[in-house]
């Protein structure tokens, strides 16, 4: 997952607007007036900034709400501890495979429980990452580095002992030294007590997707190259992927949100995700095919995904989101976390989504997806084994 964007305003959200409690829009943006009708308690919004690794801010942002549903406590984890320890593994893989595996920015929401197992996890206070002159995070000059650095090495027909803790000094140099020990709270902690004092257990998160290249009921590794650990996800139909999302939401969780968000229907500027069914000659009265027809065929796409307010939108199958995912119309760009469900002026259903691009944003760093959006653009999700509903936890065999 690779999208980013620039923010630049702190956050304002007041914690207590996280409630159960309805919570309408008073005005109309885009066309759209949303009312909340189901909200998890979550985390503050952050800023990614200019970073390709919104599968940190993801996963360590559903691994805060977990901290928080379990113990009431608000922590704030540092993301780019993840991200440097990814950087290492994943260039001894690159390195491993000869160079065939991707080595990019990008990553899975599933990086971060492996960091968690294998490393520990920190406090943000204890490791910001921030070490190469900016306030916020800044990876285009850090990512060429890198990679120049495991090109030369791949390229090399022996490889000297040295790499890896010239790598490493890289590392040390744009995200600082990893902490071996530090001070959090009053007491001192290595990243793993840090870790195993939170509270919360990675055996407990279950990766899920839904495609039919594969049989229901089993695991896979998802085909996208971020997946460089090549995890395998629970494969379920699509209907029980979003019934899984439904019932944790209802009971508190959120959820962990892996999609495309290249779709003309995906409006961050105007703070919603819909995919509208297109305008035909047959939607059309008199005077509107008329100008139709005199349209060049690129003004005749633009005018069919032309987005004013609610609006048909595509009903999706399971085919037709396979169909979507094989053509690569489907790709794996962003991770974010759902964290309510929202309804708009038409009663049309929609999930609310917690993003890493800041809060100088309509809705203070949220937006909200539609459930035809949510079903077809959907790469995976990762969720609380107890939110599962056990019909389908049976058939998952977990």
């Amino acid at each position: 997952m690779k999208k980013y964007i620039l923010g630049t305003v702190a956050l304002s959200l007041a914690f207590g607007a996280f409630a159960d409690e309805s919570k309408a829009k008073n005005d109309t943006v885009g066309g759209f007036k949303f009312t909340d009708v189901k909200l998890v308690k979550t985390t503050p919004v952050k800023d990614q900034n200019k970073s390709g690794t919104c599968w940190s801010f993801s996963g360590i942002s559903f691994l805060e709400d977990e901290i928080l549903r379990k113990t009431g406590k608000e922590v704030d984890l540092s993301e780019m501890f993840i991200v440097r320890h990814c950087y290492n593994d994943k260039a001894d893989k690159y390195i491993r495979m000869n160079g065939t595996i991707n080595f990019a920015q990008g990553g899975s929401t599933l990086d971060v429980p492996y960091v968690m197992v294998n490393y520990g996890l920190v406090p943000e206070e204890a490791y910001t990452g921030l070490q190469y002159g900016t306030e916020k995070h800044e990876h285009a000059e850090l990512s060429s580095v890198l990679t120049s650095m495991v090109n030369s090495v791949n390229r090399a027909k022996t490889k000297s002992p040295v790499w890896k803790k010239a790598f490493k000094g890289a590392l040390d140099a744009y995200f600082g030294e990893l902490p071996e020990t530090f001070e959090y709270e009053g007491k001192t902690y290595t990243p793993q007590s840090f870790a195993q004092s939170l509270g919360i257990n990675a055996a407990d998160y279950i990766p899920v997707t839904s495609f039919t290249h594969h049989p229901f009921y089993q695991s896979f590794a998802i085909e996208v190259a971020d997946n460089w650990l090549w995890e395998k996800y629970h494969n379920v139909p699509m209907e029980e992927m979003k019934a899984i999302v439904d019932n944790a939401l209802d009971n508190g969780y959120s959820v962990a949100w892996a999609a495309d968000v290249s779709e003309p229907g995906f409006n961050w500027t105007d703070g919603y995700a819909v995919i509208p069914k297109k305008k035909t000659e047959k939607d059309m009265n008199g005077t509107e095919l008329a100008r139709w027809v005199k349209l060049s065929d690129r003004d005749r796409e633009k005018e069919s995904n032309k987005i004013s307010g609610p609006r048909e939108e595509i009903t999706v199958t399971q085919e037709l989101r396979q169909e979507m995912f094989d053509k690569q119309e489907t790709t794996d760009d962003h991770g974010m976390v759902i964290v309510g469900k929202a309804v708009d002026q038409e009663g049309n259903k929609y999930y609310k989504v917690k993003n890493s691009w800041d809060t100088n944003h309509v809705y203070d760093g949220f937006f909200y997806v539609s459930e035809p959006y949510f079903l077809a653009k959907t790469l995976d999700i990762l969720v609380n084994r107890e939110a599962i509903p056990k019909s389908i936890a049976k058939k998952m065999k977990i």
